[in-house]
């Protein structure tokens, strides 16, 4: 068991909470208990999927869970009955604390020439929102390429066709999002590098006509690269998008 992994305790207290399985047959390879560990340790260290140890399990199991839970809103149930729960035991306090402490501007904003008639801080909420917005126009074309790229790494080549089509509009999409990003800044270089990126990984996903088999394996190692470099370029754009830059 790892340093930040649950206790028995612990899981014993979580596994009453979670939803149960519907399906019959074989039990599954990688357990739940594990592969939650796995998403903890995703979300205590920030490294991107792809780093996530297998002994939690394969990163695309891991990220599938964290992924259908999310859309269902499992884990907003989860925490809501786990907080009742720590809440009849007295083990929260719902105290709040009201600081009175008085922010004082630097004595060169004294005298600072207006955008306007918005006042200072209105002109730095209009540019935050404006910033908001943008962030939220390449946001949603990012996060259903990703999903697409999730099932496209974790099937591995051959694709079917209908996922293949699939990642093509994707791919035209962040291209078109590649094309509207104009300026330098990190945000703009990280959108085009992503569809840069997942252009050659589409390009590399078509066999063509007529293929050795030297030339499959070699299209083959070519598409893993692409794969990786795909997932870095997702978790930069995703660090610029939430405000993070990356050294």
């Amino acid at each position: 068991m790892g340093r930040g992994d649950l206790t028995d305790e612990q899981w014993a207290v979580l596994e009453l909470l979670l939803p149960k399985g519907t399906k019959a047959g074989r039990p599954p390879v990688w357990s739940r208990r594990r592969l939650i560990d796995g998403i903890r340790f995703w979300v205590r260290t920030g490294v991107p999927w792809r780093d996530v140890p297998v002994e939690y399990g394969p990163w695309g199991r891991v990220y599938d869970l964290f992924r259908r839970w999310q859309r269902a809103g499992t884990w907003h149930r989860l925490l809501t009955r786990l907080q009742s729960l720590a809440d009849a035991k007295g083990e929260i306090v719902w105290d709040l604390s009201v600081d009175s402490t008085v922010c004082r501007a630097h004595q060169h904003a004294a005298g600072a020439r207006k955008q306007g008639d918005l006042s200072f801080a209105g002109y730095r909420v209009a540019r935050w929102q404006k910033g908001r917005a943008r962030t939220d126009e390449f946001r949603a074309p990012a996060v259903r390429a990703q999903e697409t790229f999730v099932t496209m790494a974790r099937d591995g080549l051959p694709l079917n066709e209908a996922l293949l089509e699939e990642a093509r509009r994707h791919w035209s999409t962040l291209t078109a999002a590649g094309r509207r990003a104009t300026s330098d800044s990190d945000l703009d270089r990280a959108v085009r590098d992503l569809a840069r990126q997942f252009s050659v990984l589409v390009a590399d996903s078509t066999a063509p006509s007529r293929e050795s088999r030297d030339e499959a394996r070699r299209r083959e190692r070519r598409w893993e690269e692409s794969a990786r470099l795909v997932d870095k370029a997702f978790a930069h754009l995703f660090d610029c998008l939430d405000g993070r830059r990356r050294r």
